[in-house]
């Protein structure tokens, strides 16, 4: 064979691989209000920044007439981009071939960029959307899933894991995100479940639509699974690069520093937010953006839990975590939820070298037999062993009050804080 039939081959397969499920595939994918995988990589790393690994991988399943199929890069697209002028490693599960479904080299693929994420030291960021395990490669497809639960575990706290649901995520496939250090939905796209509502409805009788079961809403209110709520995939992207902003590239590096900011006291003078009634509520997000950088807070699971606020802003230049009771919701008190979502925020920013500012204006736990039952006790105990293993500078500001166990979780401190 000629290098001129080498060339116009390697061309076309190029060309076919790029194409993914197909025009009709593709057409039918952006009628539902979605990108393709490909189109959702290039609008978020920066510009030319997409380097393409694997391209021409294709599936190694032979049951079922499989070895008949095409599957253009089995499903999932790999490589590494930069973001903010960083570099980072990205997976964008192709929903136009096979419904993007997991099998043994689409998950072979994924590990490799997981592993090179590793090796790399920079973040990994993986798109979601995909029918879930391949079901012609049998116990290949799961024991794919469990390659990849591994690495997200070996790489927890070391570099930051980042997933984004752009479509149905359902069964085992659910867990990877969990296991993540954040979740980015998308509402009327993002789909979250371990059964479906057939299987409810087979095995329990109940009727719900997905939207309803798992969709960006719930999982952002409800649940607390989602950690950012977007309206489009755009605005979605755009998260993701502000919080890139303000997280390190591993374990081993601190946040960049920006250039120092003033407060924009005009919008935030805390001389008229903090009221001199002390039984007056007061928005907790005000009093941050009155003391941090250019007013910036870059605030965490905004929707669940409100009764405490979590999430980054800077200080002199510096990214710095931000845990605050909200004397608007619930006057402020802890309970099961806002437990847990701070304890998982305060274990992050000490894995990853960020400082930690507390502000408390704390009436105390949430009473009732509800609370009792749910397990306060030991969710409760969660703050006070992430605040106590915490190694990064810690600094704690009562605003009015602090009553309660919280009051434990700050005199744990060393007392230089």
């Amino acid at each position: 064979m000629s290098l001129t039939k080498k060339t116009s081959d390697l061309k076309k397969r190029m060309r076919d691989a790029l194409m993914g499920g197909g025009q009709v595939a593709i057409d039918k994918q952006k009628a539902t209000g979605k990108m393709t995988a490909r189109e959702r990589i290039i609008a978020l790393v920066d510009p030319k920044s997409f380097h393409e690994y694997d391209l021409f991988v294709e599936h190694a399943g032979k049951d079922f007439n499989m070895g008949d199929k095409y599957l253009p890069g089995d499903g999932v697209i790999t490589g590494t981009g930069t973001i903010n002028g960083y570099p980072i490693c990205i997976y964008a599960q192709d929903f136009t071939v096979a419904g993007g479904s997991l099998g043994w080299m689409h998950a072979k693929k994924i590990t490799k960029i997981m592993d090179h994420a590793m090796k790399l030291k920079v973040p990994i960021i993986g798109i979601n959307d995909s029918g879930g395990a391949r079901i012609q490669e049998g116990v290949n497809s799961l024991a794919g899933y469990g390659e990849i639960f591994y690495r997200n575990t070996q790489a927890s706290g070391v570099i930051p894991q980042i997933s984004v649901i752009l479509g149905p995520c359902a069964g085992g496939a659910v867990y990877s995100p969990a296991l993540t250090d954040f979740v980015f939905v998308v509402d009327k796209i993002s789909k979250m479940f371990i059964t479906g509502p057939e299987v409810i409805k087979t095995v329990l009788g109940e009727e719900i639509s997905m939207e309803e079961l798992g969709g960006a809403r719930v999982q952002s209110e409800i649940t607390g699974n989602a950690h950012f709520f977007a309206e489009s995939e755009n605005e979605c992207f755009e998260q993701i690069k502000t919080l890139c902003s303000f997280i390190p590239w591993n374990n081993i590096k601190k946040a960049e520093a920006f250039p120092k900011k003033p407060p924009r006291t005009r919008s935030y003078n805390i001389d008229h937010i903090f009221p001199t009634n002390p039984r007056q509520p007061y928005d907790v997000k005000d009093i941050i953006r009155s003391i941090v950088d250019d007013s910036e807070f870059f605030e965490v699971q905004s929707m669940f839990a409100a009764n405490i606020v979590i999430g980054f802003a800077r200080l002199n230049g510096h990214t710095a975590g931000f845990v605050a009771n909200q004397p608007l919701v619930l006057a402020g008190v802890l309970d099961v939820d806002s437990s847990d979502k701070a304890a998982r925020f305060i274990r992050y920013c000490d894995a990853f070298n960020v400082p930690l500012v507390t502000l408390v204006d704390l009436p105390g736990y949430l009473p009732g037999v509800d609370q009792e039952h749910a397990g306060v006790i030991r969710h409760g105990a969660k703050i006070l062993y992430a605040y106590s293993e915490a190694t990064v500078p810690k600094m704690t500001v009562i605003l009015r009050k602090a009553y309660g166990g919280r009051l434990h979780c700050h005199v744990l401190k060393p007392p230089a804080c």
